[in-house]
């Protein structure tokens, strides 16, 4: 049985609505991360630019880039320097009308081992994905890198178990979520602790049942791009998860960090060897999974 280790960070960052900025900055967090000896380091969700899906506002598509553009000409010769595989989320424009929420997966050579497009388009109050973002097509997919076979989703795909399955199947030893998550300021008080509580069971629940490495990159800080609107404040909070669920790091609430963990793929075979998950699976019974409801109607 090969064994294998390697130094995963993510960087929990404040953004804002300048691209050039958030380039800038994000590039000098992942030069941090590897000098602290990362092996891989991923980024928030839609790391270049505010969440601007608090609104419907059509200006707002101007800020995604096209495939193969200035983020992952940057990040690509970022990682070819630092010799670190970079997980980049960012705002593609496919076509005109044709956006996607999605992420580079770019190995340490400085190619693109893998692209995913996020999945799961949420439609919430100050969560208007689904105006922005078709939903994607690639399906989910795990990626060869120089250090391990990793998955990548994006934050609304952390609450769902079958694209955690999937990816895990496909033989991720990691999953990664860039995420931008947070409270409803007037919300907070009533179900803030419910809901942060939820949002870190939920992704330590994928790990334990897939035995595998789950980790969170959120952002942190209080974005109203909006006047006179509450805003959202990003509740930060990025982990990293063993394959028990078993919190490795974790981030404050709102200040920018990096956390680091080892991903040990040997410590993934004894844990699916005394809880054979995979061996159990009853993949005979399974076919209402892709019925819309079950019952009679």
């Amino acid at each position: 049985m090969t064994k294998t280790k390697y130094t995963i960070a993510l960087a929990q960052l404040e953004l804002n609505s300048v691209p050039e900025v958030n380039l800038k900055k994000c590039k000098e967090w992942v030069r941090k991360a590897a000098q602290q000896g990362a092996q891989i380091v991923c980024l928030p969700e839609l790391y270049s630019s505010f969440y601007f899906c608090q609104s419907e506002n059509s200006n707002n598509f101007d800020l995604a880039e096209p495939l193969y553009g200035i983020s992952f000409h940057e990040f690509s010769a970022l990682a070819l320097e630092l010799k670190v595989v970079i997980v980049v989320p960012f705002f593609e424009r496919r076509s005109a009308g044709v956006y996607h929420n999605s992420a580079y997966i770019i190995n340490s050579d400085g190619t693109e081992s893998g692209l995913y497009r996020k999945m799961h388009i949420p439609d919430d109050p100050a969560f208007y994905e689904k105006y922005y973002f078709t939903p994607g097509d690639l399906g989910f997919k795990a990626f060869d890198t120089s250090v391990g076979r990793i998955g990548t989703l994006i934050c609304w795909d952390q609450w769902f178990p079958e694209g955690a399955r999937i990816t895990a199947m496909q033989g991720a030893e990691l999953l990664f979520y860039p995420t931008a998550i947070g409270w409803h300021p007037d919300e907070k008080e009533r179900y803030g602790k419910i809901q942060h509580d939820a949002w870190m069971t939920v992704q330590r629940g994928h790990a334990v049942a897939n035995g595998i490495y789950v980790a969170a990159c959120n952002r942190i800080g209080l974005e109203k791009p909006i006047e006179d609107s509450a805003g959202i404040q990003f509740w930060g909070s990025s982990f990293i998860a063993g394959p028990q669920g078993e919190i490795l790091a974790q981030a404050s609430f709102d200040k920018e960090e990096i956390i680091m963990a080892e991903v040990d793929t040997g410590l993934i075979e004894t844990v699916r060897r005394n809880w054979p998950f995979f061996r159990d699976r009853r993949i005979d019974a399974y076919g209402d999974m892709l019925k819309r409801w079950g019952g009679q109607n």
